[in-house]
């Protein structure tokens, strides 16, 4: 099965994809889309989506996993992160793949064996369990870790979203 992993943000939304045979876990790319602070949100949110549709063009992963908004300090930026976070959630499933979403909690259990992990251990551990050549950026890191959460769990969830048949419209 190949993952494509997302650890959204306004200014720099990570992605990875691993590609899971059997036991082994295999990294076929990784990354980061940046976006320019300076830029209106609605053309951030914009870039974000159309390049998100362009790697899972290029990639053709099965499913997306996406991490949860954490409870941010900053209610603007937590706010812009939301915004980021449906955007990725929009690009998986308009591509017809179906959708999960890890909480940060789930995703450091699953790639380091303890919630409460740091991002340099997260970094270290995606390195490892996926044999990259050099520690990925700390965003594309991030979106590693979600895919890998992905590949040990998908099959125990039931909280997939896949994507509808048909738009219910209220009528009058």
């Amino acid at each position: 099965m190949r993952i494509l992993g997302i650890d959204p943000g306004s200014k720099a939304t990570g992605y990875g994809f691993i590609e899971q045979c059997g036991n082994r876990l295999i990294h076929l790319d990784n990354g980061a889309i940046f976006t320019h602070s300076k830029d209106a949100l609605a053309v951030r949110l914009q870039i974000i989506y159309r390049e998100l549709c362009t790697l899972i063009e290029k990639y053709q992963p099965e499913a997306v996993a996406v991490e949860q908004v954490f409870m941010a300090r900053n209610p603007a930026s937590a706010l812009k992160l939301g915004h980021a976070r449906g955007i990725a959630l929009l690009a998986g499933i308009n591509a017809g793949l179906p959708v999960a979403e890890y909480s940060a909690l789930q995703v450091k259990s699953a790639v380091v064996g303890y919630g409460r992990a740091g991002k340099n251990q997260v970094q270290h551990m995606t390195k490892t369990l996926l044999n990259l050549p050099e520690i990925a950026q700390e965003d594309a890191a991030d979106a590693l870790a979600v895919a890998i959460c992905h590949a040990h769990s998908h099959h125990l969830s039931n909280k997939l979203a896949a994507p509808s048949q048909g738009v219910r419209r209220r009528q009058s």
